[in-house]
Parts: structure tokens; sequence; C-alpha cells
């Protein structure tokens, strides 16, 4: 069973800080740190105005920076080969090149917000797997934000917590294309410690949601199917619940009307629509069964939801429903995928108890499928972005 552990926040803050040394012969100022996240339910139903239920992991990702005075702009990864290196003044929408463009879109996003961002030398390190489907585009672009806010020694208040955010979606949606919705930055920078975060995107507004387990994990397992938010499938989903909205007369499938949808005539944008609007319906409804205490209503409602974004949406894989299926039939209370789709990972409500059963039989599934090994990562409810003391 390959379980991939958070790491300590101190400790991996000194980690990225002495890769940071290494690299640039010198002490970063600050490093920021910002967490993956898992979704417990609600999926595409942001960027459609809906609601959304996730929560912030202890896997994070570490900014170590310095500023300059020359207009440089230098990033370089643990996990990447190779570095990037430009002027601050020609960051521009399209101008950097792949997982570069993350960080760098970050620093054009806030100079057009109006911060006095100067040229920077920044060094990622990280626990959250790349392309699981855990937000780690969101985890890299936050981690950036709040390392800047730190260099231009701004407190990290309710106001500045939301411009990080919007920097964040103006340089995943802008700088780099990937037509997103803004779950993953805002539970990135406003996740709270035990907390699940309820953000209704119609009314701009978030909650924490005290995350009672109990007894019970919450357990992701990454699949190992890489998914791209950039390769055009997200797009085109997004696409579809938009040709919805229009045909139904409405600005968003927020406002839709279940009985209206139905009437669509297109198959293919009616079943879009349909998995939007029953999906906000199913966050509502987990959040009344995770109020009461009812877990087989939460795992009706996670069922419910993966069954409609592998026949409605069409975003799960085989080794997603593999996953899912073997997890329930292992012990687990509650099983869906999360994320994007077309790859990613599962999520899973198990008894501790049967934590270890449910990986093992998920492992033994995928083996016996032919597919690359799983891993798995428990999900503790967990704080949101901000700036770390590494251990010296």
């Amino acid at each position: 069973m390959a379980v991939l552990e958070p790491g300590d926040p101190s400790e991996l803050a000194r980690r990225a800080a002495a890769g940071f040394a290494e690299r640039y012969a010198a002490p970063p100022t600050v490093v920021g740190r910002a967490p993956g996240r898992v979704n417990l339910i609600g999926e595409h139903t942001d960027y459609n105005r809906g609601l959304v239920l996730p929560v912030a992991l202890p896997h994070a990702t570490y900014a170590a920076a310095a500023a300059r005075t020359d207009g440089l702009v230098r990033i370089a990864s643990a996990s990447q080969a190779e570095p990037w290196d430009g002027s601050l003044d020609a960051i521009a929408p399209g101008s950097v090149p792949g997982w570069a463009g993350y960080a760098a879109g970050v620093l054009w996003a806030l100079r057009e917000a109006g911060y006095e961002v100067p040229g920077v030398d920044l060094h990622i390190d990280s626990t959250v797997p790349l392309g699981a489907g855990l937000s780690s585009s969101a985890a890299l672009e936050c981690s950036v934000a709040v390392a800047v806010a730190g260099l231009l020694g701004l407190d990290l208040d309710d106001g500045l917590r939301e411009a990080l955010v919007d920097a964040g979606v103006r340089a995943e949606t802008e700088v780099v294309g990937a037509p997103t919705g803004g779950m993953d930055q805002a539970i990135a920078v406003h996740g709270e410690e035990g907390c699940a975060l309820l953000i209704d995107f119609d009314a701009d507004v978030h909650r924490a949601v005290p995350l009672e387990l109990g007894g019970r994990t919450l357990l992701v397992t990454d699949t190992r199917v890489t998914h791209e938010l950039t390769d055009g499938g997200y797009a085109g989903r997004r696409a579809e619940c938009e040709q919805a909205a229009r045909l139904l007369g409405v600005p968003s499938l927020r406002q839709a009307d279940p009985e209206a949808v139905e009437r669509i005539e297109d198959v293919v944008v009616r079943a879009r629509a349909r998995h939007v609007v029953t999906e906000v319906a199913r966050v509502e409804a987990t959040l009344a069964a995770l109020d009461a205490g009812d877990w087989p209503a939460v795992g009706r409602c996670f069922l419910a939801s993966h069954v409609s974004m592998r026949d409605d949406f069409e975003i799960s894989t085989p080794e997603l429903d593999t996953a899912v299926s073997v997890a329930v039939e292992a012990g687990a209370l509650a099983a869906r995928m999360t994320g994007g789709g077309f790859g990613g990972s599962s999520v899973a409500i198990v008894p501790d108890d049967r934590v270890a059963a449910v990986t093992r039989a998920i492992d033994a599934a995928f083996a016996l499928n032919g597919y690359r090994p799983a891993s798995h990562l428990v999900a503790t409810p967990s704080a949101g972005a901000g700036l770390v003391e590494p251990v010296s």
C-alpha cells in the first residue's frame, strides 16, 4: 500500500528554504505555504454559480521567495527539471509556458490588481501529487501569492485573502488558459483546520463547516491517471453548460429549473445540465446528512454524484469507477470520484478500522485489471494558506 505522507510544515519549509539557498546562493526572505484540496461533493458546479464542499489537505506546496531589485523573475522547482527566467514586465497571458506559468501568472495578476510586486526569486517544493485532481496548480499559485504578500509586508486579513484568491484564478484562467471556476483557489486560501468549506458562488460567500468524522477517515486514492485542465475536456464541459444556460434563458445553471432542463432537445447538453442541477441539490443533501450524522445518506449522495459524473457528465474513467466500487465493497461508507475528472482521484469516507482493508482491496483490483498501482493519502481537514517559519 503506497501512502503519501504530508510531512511536517516547518520541516518542509526548511527543505524549500534549503533548495532556494542551494540554487540562488542566498537564503529566502519568506516561505509561503498553500494546501491542495479534495472536494467532498459539488463537481463542475463552481463555474455554474453553484455550491461546492471542499476540504484543504495537509499536503501542501511551499514557495521560498526573495525580492529582487532588477525586475527579473527566476522560478525553480524541486520537481521540475527546467527553471524559468524572465522579465517581470514581460509576463502576460500566454507568455510563460508550462508549470512556471502558474507561478508567474500570480505575479502578473497581483500587479494588475495594483500591488507593487518586485522582481523575485522563487523555489517551489511540494507534497501535493501532480495530475491527481487534488489541485496542485492552485496550491502552487496560492503559495506564491502568500509569499509575495509576505515580501510586501502585507497582513493576511480577509480582504487580502480574497485578493490572493482572485490572483490565483486570474493566473490559471488568463495566463495559463485553464478555464477553472475558482473553488480550488478559495479552499487553498480560506481552508480551516477540522472543517470543510461551503462555497456559494452565486451569493459569493463561504463558511466553514465543522467536519465531525468521529472514527472515520477521509481516504483519497490517486488512480495515477493523470489529467490536464488545459487539454480541452474541461473546457468542453464548461462550454456545454454555458450553452445549456443560454438555451434556458438563465444567467447560469444555478438558476435552471430541473423540469426545464429535461426539455432541452440536445441529448448531450441536457445531460450536462442535469448533472449540474442535481449536483447542487446533492451538496445541500450532503450538508444535511453530515449535520445529522446520517452516514448512509452521505453514501447515497456520493454514489449518485459519481453515477452522474460517469453517465451525464462523462468524466470518469475505468480506474475511478473501480476505485469507487471496490472501496464501498470493502467497507467504505461513501465513495465517489473527485475533481475535474478524466483521471485523478477518488474520495471515500471509511471507518478507521477498515482503511487498511479498503486500500488493499483497491490495490488488488488495480493489479487484477492491469492498471498502474494507485497511491493513497489521508485527507485530514487542514488550514489554508499562510507563511511558515522553517525549522533551523
